[in-house]
């Protein structure tokens, strides 16, 4: 619906000096399947896409994949693959070159796979006998060609929340190589991952970014199992997401009278358009694409279409409630009615995506999961998910925190804050623990911090290099594509500017 093809366009990207070979190719995909026009979308909704208020997250016109796939890579290396001529691996080289050759053959919105697995449990039964040298010197290089040829941000790996020795070394090889690619997510639940453990992950954020830490104890409870991707997207494993739609509350806004209006009449419509577009888009994908039905994965119990479920993302909920109290100057994450009605959008928005009837859906109940969507590169006043805008934060971190916990709960798939930190945080990474051990006792889900002065930063979820989008801002070609929507986003929401937190 939002995309047309042109030949302009297409030559643009042919000749493009800031694209590698494979991200023209990428590109150059995504204009094909625009071309397309495949989708029955209901009419009476075009306002609300012509506003760009509810979005496609630019999935293109024609989805012949999911967006995010989650495949069961324990089982993978027990069966091994009948398609790929993968034999079940039984040393430590076998398994890497077992879950390389995979990853290549695993789809997503990005082409590339945004789930990677839990690499410490996958790969700790294959280090027994060798030495943490001789083990460190084969991670690093798995991790290396990992950030090297997938290299997208979107790409993520888990670890956690057990304590295994293989959790230790790739941490450890994590902080001495700082990639950007894979983006790490620990699992931590109080009482199952020691303290010490946390510490050490705690330290190897502060050094590069990475991992982020997700609260296991409420995400498990959600699925029987599951995996975090992409930026911070929890999603159940051998299934994943078909689609990521949005709501933009900020442009829904805008097209009311009032708070009223927005609220009774408004917000309600949007909705059912949403939610009625996303149908649509998993109709085709799952009846007319053959995606299902032809893919590997389904037939060798890797991924099944029955745990899918559908994302019915939201952005931008403080910058749409500032503007609805813009009169009064009331603030999201400042005053108490800004955040009261904050709530009360979320609760229409809740109870609509809890009660609407989503085919395909059945990991869900039949209905589509509420996700805080983290943006895109072009948009401007659209603060991520249920974030504070930069320069609103509030004083204290734990005021914020406690700000944050009243709204994850509403997001099964996936919520986050994410903080820098003073560089004197290193030295005593047990009193950031113990923030991040607080927050996770009052609801918090996903918290991910960073140094302020490194290299490596957050952007949105995903990680990028400054030093990248400063070489990309100067013209030149970088490997990392997400460094493009890193750069584009660091500046329009003023991310330099984010308030570096004290472990005091």
């Amino acid at each position: 619906m939002e995309n047309v093809t042109t030949t302009q366009e297409t030559y643009e990207i042919l000749t493009s000096r800031r694209l590698t070979y494979q991200q023209k190719i990428i590109q150059l995909a995504k204009q094909a399947e625009n071309s397309l026009d495949v989708l029955n979308i209901p009419e009476k909704f075009s306002k609300y896409f012509e506003t760009r208020a509810l979005c496609d997250m630019n999935e293109g016109n024609a989805p012949y994949r999911p967006r995010y796939v989650m495949v069961d890579y324990q089982r993978f290396l027990m069966q091994g693959s009948e398609f790929l001529k993968i034999a079940p691996p039984n040393t430590l080289d076998e398994a890497i070159f077992a879950l390389l050759t995979l990853y290549y053959h695993v789809p997503s919105i990005t082409t590339m796979p945004v789930y990677l697995g839990n690499l410490d449990v996958l790969l700790d039964p294959f280090i027994v006998g060798l030495s943490d040298e001789a083990v460190k010197t084969k991670f690093k290089l798995f991790l290396n060609y990992i950030d090297r040829t997938i290299a997208d941000g979107y790409c993520h790996a888990n670890l956690g929340p057990e304590d295994l020795r293989a959790t230790r070394l790739l941490l450890e090889c994590e902080q001495e190589l700082q990639n950007a690619v894979p983006n790490f997510t620990m699992k931590y639940e109080v009482g199952v991952t020691p303290y010490d453990l946390m510490e050490k992950a705690i330290l190897c954020a502060l050094t590069c970014a990475n991992p982020a830490i997700a609260n296991h104890k409420a995400h498990k409870d959600t699925y029987w199992d599951y995996g975090v991707s992409s930026c911070y997207n929890v999603l159940p494993l051998r299934g994943g997401s078909y689609i990521l739609s949005r709501v933009v509350i900020p442009r829904l806004a805008k097209m009311a009278e009032s708070t009223e209006q927005f609220l009774n009449e408004i917000l309600p419509e949007a909705l059912q358009g949403l939610g009625e577009y996303m149908d649509e888009r998993i109709r085709f994908l799952v009846e007319d694409s053959g995606f299902f039905q032809s893919s590997f994965l389904v037939k060798e119990g890797l991924i099944e279409r029955e745990n899918f479920t559908g994302m019915f993302g939201i952005a931008g909920l403080c910058d749409g409630v500032n503007y609805l109290l813009r009169d009064s100057g009331k603030r999201y994450g400042k005053d108490p009615e800004a955040d009261d009605l904050a709530e009360e959008i979320l609760r229409i928005i809740s109870d609509f995506v809890a009660s609407y009837p989503a085919k395909y859906c059945e990991v869900s109940g039949g209905h589509y999961y509420l996700h805080a969507q983290a943006g895109l590169s072009t948009d401007i006043g659209v603060t991520s998910g249920i974030r504070i805008v930069v320069g609103d934060e509030p004083e204290s971190i734990y005021d914020h925190l406690r700000h944050s916990a009243r709204f994850h709960k509403y997001f099964p798939t996936g919520c986050s804050d994410i903080f820098p930190f003073e560089v004197t945080a290193k030295n005593n990474p047990a009193a950031v623990l113990d923030i991040i051990k607080g927050a996770f006792s009052i609801g918090d889900k996903y918290i991910a911090i960073y140094q302020s002065d490194g290299d490596l930063v957050r952007i949105t979820g995903y990680l990028a290099k400054r030093s990248d989008i400063e070489k990309y801002d100067n013209g030149e070609v970088v490997l990392q594509d997400t460094v493009q929507n890193g750069s584009t986003n660091y500046k329009l929401n003023r991310l330099d500017e984010r308030k570096v937190r004290s472990h005091a």
